[in-house]
């Protein structure tokens, strides 16, 4: 019994000490991508004209020169998670206030969007 809880803690000490690796700036885009061309999750293409996407959109602005438009990239995530604050009229969906997407997929898209 003994042996088991040491062999049980030692697994728990170890499992939680292990550092998570960090995904790359490529990688992060390319979940990013990944979650905006998804139509259950981001389905960013349906309104935004993005290069690389399939059947884009062009209800929403197209996706260029986004680091010139946001140089803050912390402007651009919250106008992804709710555009409401500077639009109250838009008919872009709170991706984040209404939990649509995750705060990882968020930060993966806001990663996407900005890199264009």
């Amino acid at each position: 019994m003994k042996f088991a809880i040491r062999t049980l803690s030692a697994a728990i000490i170890l499992a939680t000490s292990v550092p998570v690796l960090a995904l790359t700036l490529e990688e992060r885009i390319a979940k990013g991508f990944e979650v905006a061309a998804d139509r259950n999750a981001g389905n960013c293409f349906a309104c935004h004209a993005a290069e690389g996407a399939e059947l884009a959109g062009n209800g929403g602005p197209p996706f260029i020169m986004m680091q010139m438009r946001f140089p803050d990239r912390e402007v651009l995530k919250t106008q992804i998670a709710d555009p409401r604050i500077r639009n109250p009229n838009t008919n872009m969906p709170p991706y984040g206030a209404h939990d649509i997407l995750t705060e990882q997929e968020l930060e993966w898209v806001v990663d996407y969007v900005h890199s264009l």
